[in-house]
């Protein structure tokens, strides 16, 4: 079944604060298709995208300090209990969805393990589709809404 014939499934949750982010992360850390995984992270500045990034890169095991790829565009992490590859982007400051191609991130994306994408809309048609789409919105109450979409096979077993 390829991404195409899969039917988009959408959830939607809450995190009432930063445990919820953090328990979140936790749970999805453990589903198996987590490190063949390409997950967005959509949201405007400073609805806790890179925030979850890190609570899902410590749930997985990445120890140290975990640094924001907003200056380096990405960072790279290898866990040597499980040679899992993750790959953690910030293209925020794309000014061409170009800058993805040039960059020579195609490799990066066509080899196995896990790619999270922060301001995925800035690198476009450039990128595959994502197996996860995180939508994140802050609300009044600094709680945040969560829409969460499968586009795949494996983005349907990280909801499950």
């Amino acid at each position: 079944m390829t991404a195409q014939d899969h039917p988009l499934i959408v959830k939607t949750i809450a995190w009432h604060d930063e445990a919820a982010t953090e328990a979140f992360a936790q749970t999805l850390a453990r589903k198996p298709a987590i490190g063949r995984a390409l997950i967005e992270l959509q949201g405007d500045l400073g609805t806790g995208k890179t925030t979850f990034a890190r609570h899902l890169l410590r749930a997985l095991g990445v120890a140290g300090r975990i640094k924001s790829p907003t200056y380096a565009v990405v960072e790279a992490y290898t866990l040597t209990e499980s040679t899992l590859n993750i790959w953690h982007f910030d293209f925020y400051r794309f000014n061409d969805p170009r800058e993805w191609e040039e960059a020579g991130f195609r490799d990066v994306f066509a080899s196995p393990g896990l790619k999270l994408v922060e301001w995925p809309e800035k690198a476009a048609s450039y990128l595959p589709q994502a197996d996860l789409s995180i939508h994140l919105e802050m609300l009044p109450d600094e709680s945040r809404a969560i829409t969460l979409t499968a586009h795949s096979a494996a983005g349907a077993e990280l909801l499950a």
